[in-house]
């Protein structure tokens, strides 16, 4: 039996197309000049779109997985005006254009290897930290390993950090995973995560579906869920928001779970918003939030 010849250059490059125009659609909506910045690292080139003053405090952004960084265009602007140096992060591996083209991720130490690599090659020691989904996992991961270089952090609805999934969910989501991807198949998952609230942003769900269907991502890194032990020992200040409407968990018991983890957090529901809209559709109150959590505690 023969092997598959893998797609030439040119035919992948037309397969991705119309995922990077849905990229750089969603990041032409941010109000502000957007720098990208490419870090090299051993596990490939890292794309960062870095806004706000030069001087600022650096604020790093970890999107959810298959968001990008185009995702913030709702928050980061917000954000900026505020003083922070913005860098919002394509994560390695996923849909983006970051490229994984050097050595294998390997496992959550690798990922957190990569972090750091993407820092050093910014010339940030420490910065604060703001995650959604996925990415406010690998946040509270990073700051549970590199606990000096986190000043502040904050976890928009978090994945696996102080709860798991609803068995529901992942069941709902496992046709994601099946063969033969299609866009159709993404933006259904994304419609009925939404369920009766505000849809996710038109730009957000193309920006998903394209690069769930035609993007050649690698395997996603996971790891298992912090246990208290371990959560006793962040240190960074930590505001986790939480989506009321959220079908990945309860977000009201996950809430509880949050603050008996780390009672010194500042722990909100917020109403009415799913677990995908929450960077888009709550902007307004989150963006609320996070400044004046980003004013008032010290890094």
């Amino acid at each position: 039996m023969s092997a598959t010849a893998p797609a030439s250059p040119s035919a992948s490059a037309a397969r991705t197309a119309p995922f990077f125009a849905a990229y750089d659609a969603l990041l032409a909506r941010w109000p502000l000049p957007v720098e990208p910045v490419d870090v090299r690292t051993a596990h490939g080139t890292t794309r960062v779109n870095a806004c706000g003053p030069r001087d600022g405090r650096p604020l790093v952004l970890l999107h959810g997985g298959g968001a990008t960084s185009a995702m913030w265009f709702a928050i980061a602007p917000a954000l900026a005006a505020a003083g922070h140096r913005v860098l919002a992060v394509d994560l390695i591996g996923d849909p983006g254009r970051s490229v994984h083209d050097g050595a294998a991720l390997g496992g959550v130490p690798g990922l957190m290897a990569w972090l750091d690599a993407v820092l050093d090659g910014l010339g940030v020691q420490e910065a604060d930290l703001c995650g959604h989904s996925y990415g406010a996992w690998t946040a509270a991961e990073y700051a549970l390993h590199a606990p000096g270089r986190v000043g502040r952090m904050a976890l928009l609805d978090p994945n696996n950090v102080f709860a798991g999934f609803r068995p529901g969910y992942l069941l709902r989501a496992l046709p994601l995973f099946l063969p033969r991807r299609t866009a159709d198949r993404a933006r259904s998952y994304l419609a009925w995560e939404s369920g009766d609230t505000p849809r996710l942003d038109a730009d957000c769900r193309e920006v998903y579906a394209l690069g769930y269907a035609d993007f050649p991502a690698s395997r996603i890194v996971t790891g298992p869920r912090p246990n208290a032990d371990r959560l006793r020992t962040l240190t960074a200040p930590t505001l986790a928001l939480f989506a009321e409407r959220s079908r990945a968990h309860d977000a009201h018991r996950v809430a509880d779970a949050t603050r008996r983890a780390l009672p010194d957090a500042t722990v909100t529901v917020l109403p009415g918003l799913a677990h995908h809209n929450l960077p888009a559709a709550g902007a307004e109150e989150v963006n609320r939030r996070l400044t004046e959590f980003l004013s008032r505690t010290k890094g």
